[in-house]
């Protein structure tokens, strides 16, 4: 009897085919002398690579919470197995600790009592009303509560000092992997190439140094306090990760095949076909954007909600949910990179080489296939990647306005969603929204960063 049953989520499905297109576009740019020279400009820029190493991080954590299961629930001998309803991922099964020390309510972080007094009855005193001590936050410390402020600095320290030992190794270990020395003329050694692996080091330095202390504290405290109902908000930050990259990811998968087809199929045929396309896309660019999603949404779950015999488990209908606002948001942002890859496409038709090309008589596919697509992708790579923030931050202002995500998924709009109505209370409940915003707010900052490093190294006149 096995004690879990894997659960395949269409995302799930999605973010791993995307996984595998990377690592197949990765194998086409090494045999690709252009494309594998602009990628290593992008391996030189110190930014670039900076940014890269902390957005593979939050990647890690997305596939970690990219692979479901649920667990069997207890059974007697002779009956048949049956499964939890919940459905679980590595990640949850690694941040155990997190997902089940949940408190009565708000908590500071780092605290070890209540954020709100309660009424409640000491024994040989009477009715007192106080800070009522946590569940699990602090209780290590026992009656030496005043210790808090030792016992923390003394954890955060020991792991500090146990990241910086593994970054001495790990970087001990990519200076003999990358050296490859050479001998000139003048008996000098030479190093190879020019990969920003300091920048990378550098980063992976900070990264250990903050998220070592960070989980080493968070097995004994609530490092960034909890919520309404008591629940970790670090394990909703982590949780948020994945929902934040399906739809930066994800809606490219969905608004790219639209956006180049169009775009350069308007550029090249002109007449009819290309007034058909812009009048398409003019006719969307005028409606606005946020009513026009608004609307689809709300239809979708319509459907949804009249159909529940579609699904088994509640991860199921918010997966669907969460893919239909993907392939919405997709189906509405196609119009930019479409208008733009027109105007190029418009520009490279004219070209010597494309004109002899038709005047072999060349088909036009062909022509598209072989001369006009190879020489936009540079333009389509810096669309996407620097679309990708946008996505991110579109999700979050959607899950505000509660058209975003199901309500039961975890994200940065939902968090900020539930975060405004404690920062009018007394005291003002500001963690939640503080941790949400810092978390999204250095996701879409390394996609900008490492934006920047794609335009610069895939910039014709850089070349």
């Amino acid at each position: 009897m096995r004690d879990w049953q894997i659960v395949v989520l269409w995302s799930d499905v999605l973010v791993w085919l995307l996984v595998l297109a990377g690592l197949g576009f990765a194998m086409m740019v090494r045999r690709q002398p252009p494309l594998r020279a602009a990628w290593a400009r992008v391996g030189q820029h110190r930014i670039g690579m900076a940014s890269a190493t902390v957005l593979l991080a939050f990647v890690l954590v997305g596939l970690l919470d990219s692979v479901h299961y649920r667990e069997a629930l207890p059974a007697k001998a002779g009956q048949k197995v049956q499964y939890a309803v919940e459905v679980r991922s590595v990640l949850d099964a690694l941040a155990t600790p997190l997902r089940t020390k949940n408190e009565k309510t708000y908590s500071a972080p780092l605290a070890t009592r209540l954020y709100a007094k309660e009424t409640r009855e000491v024994e040989g005193v009477g009715t007192v009303r106080d800070y009522p001590r946590l569940k699990h936050g602090g209780q290590h410390l026992g009656e030496n509560e005043a210790e808090r402020g030792a016992d923390v600095a003394l954890t955060a320290f020991r792991a500090a000092v146990l990241a910086f030992l593994t970054w001495l190794g790990l970087a001990g270990m990519v200076r003999l992997a990358t050296r490859t020395p050479t001998v000139n003329p003048e008996n000098k050694p030479k190093t190879g190439p020019g990969f920003a692996w300091d920048a990378v080091l550098g980063t992976v330095l900070v990264m250990l140094l903050v998220l070592a202390p960070l989980f080493a504290l968070a097995g004994q405290y609530h490092v960034f306090g909890t919520d309404k109902v008591g629940q970790d908000v670090l394990y909703q930050v982590l949780k948020s990760i994945r929902t934040g990259l399906i739809i930066g990811l994800v809606t490219t998968l969905v608004l790219l095949p639209v956006a180049v087809v169009l775009g350069i199929v308007a550029g090249y045929c002109r007449g009819w076909v290309d007034d058909l396309i812009q009048y398409l896309y003019t006719v969307l660019n005028s409606i606005p954007g946020v009513l026009l999603i608004a609307a689809a949404v709300l239809m979708m779950q319509v459907v949804i909600d009249g159909h529940p015999e579609w699904f088994s488990t509640a991860a199921e209908r918010a997966d669907l949910r969460l893919l239909a606002l993907c392939f919405i948001l997709g189906m509405t942002s196609w119009t930019g990179l479409c208008r733009l890859l027109r105007a190029e496409t418009l520009k490279l038709r004219e070209l010597e080489y494309i004109q002899a090309a038709q005047a072999f008589g060349v088909p036009g596919w062909r022509i598209l296939q072989r001369h006009i697509l190879p020489n936009l992708m540079h333009i389509v790579i810096i669309s996407l990647v620097m679309d990708f923030s946008g996505l991110v931050l579109a999700e979050a202002v959607l899950s505000y306005v509660g058209i975003g995500v199901d309500p039961s998924m975890t994200s940065f709009g939902t968090m900020i969603n539930n975060a405004r109505m404690e920062l009018g209370r007394e005291p003002v409940v500001w963690w939640s929204l503080a941790a949400a915003f810092s978390a999204m707010f250095l996701l879409v900052l390394a996609a900008n960063l490492f934006a920047d490093a794609v335009r610069d190294a895939f910039d014709p006149r850089a070349a």
